[in-house]
């Protein structure tokens, strides 16, 4: 099931992607299978971690998520955006600049984040005052992804992330 939602000022013409379920796996297994899995559609950089517990974005570059083990409470958009629950199989894909933060998690909660190809190098913006003129520049000149982490050149992303 997908889930869509608009977070302005944070990106103000592409939605957050939520697919729910979208692997079956969970766990260390889970973790080599997204990782492969966002490699095969062009996202690279890959991690396993967490979420932060702090609202942060990144403006140069556009981040999918995949919960690997666990569940999660991430609110995107920053302090006044949606809050929504993530468990293992779940991926967000964020637009780049939208805010995001780890309000409560399981123990056992385990992310594997990836970036599309050529957006490795990533910031870590904190949303103060002084580098909101720059960070919108940058939000507005990141390139869209090639293909959808999850489902490539067909995937829901291609539909929902197009720009006229």
């Amino acid at each position: 099931m997908l889930h869509t939602c608009s977070i302005p000022p944070n990106n103000p013409n592409l939605p957050l992607l939520i697919y729910k379920e979208a692997l079956g796996s969970r766990g260390t297994e889970a973790a080599g299978e997204f990782e492969r899995l966002f490699a095969e559609n062009g996202w690279r950089g890959s991690w396993r971690n967490g979420v932060f517990s702090y609202h942060h974005f990144h403006s140069n570059a556009h981040e999918v998520l995949g919960v690997c083990a666990g569940s999660a409470e991430v609110q995107f958009g920053g302090p006044q955006g949606p809050v929504h629950s993530v468990k293992a199989g779940d991926v967000a894909i964020l637009p780049t600049g939208s805010g995001h933060k780890r309000i409560n998690a399981s123990s056992d909660f385990l992310v594997v984040g990836a970036y599309p190809a050529g957006q490795e190098n990533y910031d870590l913006m904190r949303g103060e005052t002084e580098e909101r003129q720059a960070a919108e520049q940058r939000i507005a000149a990141t390139p869209l992804p090639e293909a959808d982490p999850v489902y490539g050149t067909d995937g829901p992303l291609c539909e929902h992330w197009a720009r006229d």
